[in-house]
């Protein structure tokens, strides 16, 4: 089996990362994720393009030199990527040492077989795009496609690089690799252009005259390369080209993953570079679409640009990966609005995943006290879940493969609802009424059996709600680690008499109207005046009878999965269904210290949306110095007993 090596654009640093920066880099690390979940070894490139026309000027406006701007920005997509879930294996700066050697290495190779020369040449040049146009590229009325402004015509000596002598050559590969483009219209896209008789040969030097902020030629100290040139080659020295095995191993199963708006570098400058250097081509180039807003291109101008943290900080991390993965078919644009985030939200978490566990293992703590039932004779609908699990699993791997997110995940859904509509169908409750255990534990091991199926194959995508749903179904905490191939043709590896979760409550719907109204009254709210003196004042006895005040239990206490400082409680209020609040007590309380002890709690707060969860009230605490204790009560009373 080949390793696999997927890069990510190495992106551009004249501007902060936005969303679809975001989309790529998620995209690339649950690709990545999976890949090594099917078995493959398995290496993740990102990381920052720092030179060129653009970073001096976008540093000129900043009132920085290049280094310092670049340094700046890049430490924010570095930064960014954690926040987002993101582990790249490399995170390569095309200012970087290593990085500058592999250039000139490389640019002497091509030099030394013929295929770079010395000309003058005179052309459209986009300072925008930083490159030259021919006269088929621009618009007709001249504009640069991209920018839709009119280049400046420049003519000046340079060095070329020899790309049209390998246009036949990338024509046949590309005929003769299907797969090498895709999806098929990107792959149509560029051989239409190769039959176009646009390829010229590539200007790749700027004279130090204009421009200083870049590498150097190894043959020629009065010229800079040009930064594509250069970036490309970041791909393979990331990989320790030309000095280091890593190369050697990884790069037969390379994949680059790019939008569609650089094409052209990717699918024509690269592999003919690379060609001319003696080096075999990257497996695959994978193109997406953009994300638009309203139908719109997200642009600065028009106010209509996603800032990904702003969507994660409300609604929760992994939900963020979900919708992006879900709602982007590849290769096509992608419509990026709240209301669609929520709707997705609502539907596939809430609704389907979140209510399948929510359901189950609240059923399993009811009539199995909360553990893995055995199960006896599968009947004809136990069969067809197991049929459909290999079915839905088995399209899930071969899509997700593909880099087809969105098809894989409505595969993988199929078996998510159905399971909803098993619970309904073979009604445990009943069972449990008629006394029908045999029947109820071969139902319930049959659903949490497959839940397990499913939550490893959502690692990729959502890695926190994954392990903590294995969590809920008491798998041991390396259980993420199963290879995903094996799961299609077993049924049974979720061992009878594991301890489960008592309740889950994953994914709590998001009430649109509520969301609008409170967003609504916090822009209306006038600033707060800070009060002169922090000490509390009196109040009077009506305020304090509007406190609620119970005690309850805690029958379950995880770390919440998208913040180190949280925990995750259900308590037993005596209402029936347990009360889920999230506390900021991580850093006093290890989780499985405080199952089982009754605290006193605030019954009454408004819900409130914490890092993704909705808190349903506030564990009451006391601060002694810096060490933090529960409030409880000296001997046990009821739960939901009232605080007078």
């Amino acid at each position: 089996m080949l390793p696999y090596s997927l890069t990510t654009p190495i992106y551009y640093v004249n501007a902060k990362p936005h969303l679809g920066h975001a989309y790529t880099t998620i995209l690339g690390d649950s690709l990545v994720r999976f890949q090594r979940m099917m078995g493959r070894r398995s290496f993740f490139v990102t990381g920052t393009d720092e030179h060129g026309d653009k970073i001096v000027q976008a540093a000129e406006k900043a009132g920085q030199t290049p280094a310092a701007f670049t340094d700046a920005i890049s430490r924010e997509f570095s930064e960014l990527w954690p926040r987002l879930g993101v582990q790249p294996d490399r995170f390569v700066r095309t200012t970087g040492k290593a990085h500058k050697k592999a250039v000139q290495t490389f640019l002497q190779r091509v030099y030394d077989n013929g295929d770079i020369y010395f000309g003058e040449y005179g052309g459209h040049y986009c300072f925008g795009c930083e490159r030259f146009y021919t006269e088929k590229e621009l618009t007709e009325e001249g504009l640069c496609p991209q920018h839709l402004v009119k280049p400046e015509y420049i003519s000046e000596k340079n060095y070329f690089f020899r790309m049209s002598k390998y246009q036949g050559w990338l024509k046949e590969h590309i005929l003769a690799n299907p797969d090498f483009i895709r999806p098929e219209r990107y792959r149509s896209e560029v051989l239409s252009l190769l039959d176009s008789g646009a390829l010229e040969d590539l200007c790749i030097s700027r004279p130090k005259s204009r421009l200083t902020w870049g590498i150097d030629l190894p043959f020629d100290e009065n010229y800079v390369c040009y930064v594509w040139f250069d970036a490309l080659i970041s791909y393979i020295s990331a990989l320790g080209w030309p000095d280091n095995s890593t190369f050697e191993a990884l790069w037969p199963g390379e994949e680059h993953l790019v939008a569609k708006d650089i094409l052209k570098p990717h699918a024509i400058f690269w592999p003919t570079m690379l060609k001319a250097a003696g080096l075999e081509p990257y497996r695959h180039l994978n193109v997406h679409g953009y994300w638009l807003t309203r139908d719109t291109k997200m642009s600065k101008s028009l106010g209509n640009v996603v800032a990904p943290l702003e969507y994660v900080d409300t609604y929760g991390l992994d939900a963020f990966r979900y919708f992006l993965l879900r709602d982007m078919h590849f290769g096509s644009d992608g419509n990026f609005t709240e209301e669609a985030f929520i709707a997705r939200l609502n539907a596939d978490l809430a609704n389907d995943l979140g209510n399948l566990f929510s359901r189950v293992l609240s059923m399993a703590a009811k009539f199995c006290h909360s553990t893995v039932p055995a199960p006896a004779e599968y009947g004809e609908a136990e069969s067809y879940v197991r049929e459909l699990a290999d079915t839905a699993l088995g399209n899930f791997q071969s899509l997700f493969g593909e880099v087809r997110t969105s098809s894989a995940l409505e595969a993988l859904w199929e078996l998510v609802r159905h399971l909803n509509k098993y619970v309904d169908s073979a009604a445990p409750w009943a069972l449990a009424k008629a006394g029908d255990t045999v029947r109820l534990g071969t139902v319930l091991y049959t659903l949490l059996e497959s839940m397990r199926k499913v939550a490893l194959s959502l690692a990729p995508v959502m890695p926190e709600t994954a392990a903590t749903m294995l969590s809920q179904l008491g798998c041991p905490g390396d259980e993420e680690k199963r290879l995903l191939k094996d799961e299609i043709g077993s049924f049974g590896l979720l061992m009878p008499g594991t301890p489960l979760a008592a309740a889950s409550n994953l994914f709590p719907r998001v009430d649109p109207e509520k969301k609008r109204a409170a967003s609504q009254q916090s822009a209306a709210k006038p600033a707060k005046v800070a009060p002169e003196s922090s000490a509390p004042g009196n109040i009077e006895y009506a305020d304090f009878q509007k406190l609620e005040l119970k005690i309850g239990t805690i029958l379950v206490a995880e770390q919440h999965p998208n913040a180190d400082k949280l925990l995750r409680l259900e308590i037993d209020l005596g209402e029936g269904t347990p009360r889920q609040i999230i506390s900021g007590i991580a850093r006093h309380f290890s989780p499985e210290s405080l199952v089982g002890k009754q605290v006193a709690v605030v019954a009454n707060l408004a819900p409130r949306m914490l890092r993704g969860l909705e808190s349903k009230g506030m564990l009451l605490t006391a601060a002694d110095g810096d060490t933090l204790r529960l409030i409880t009560v000296e001997a046990p009373v009821a739960d939901g007993s009232s605080i007078a």
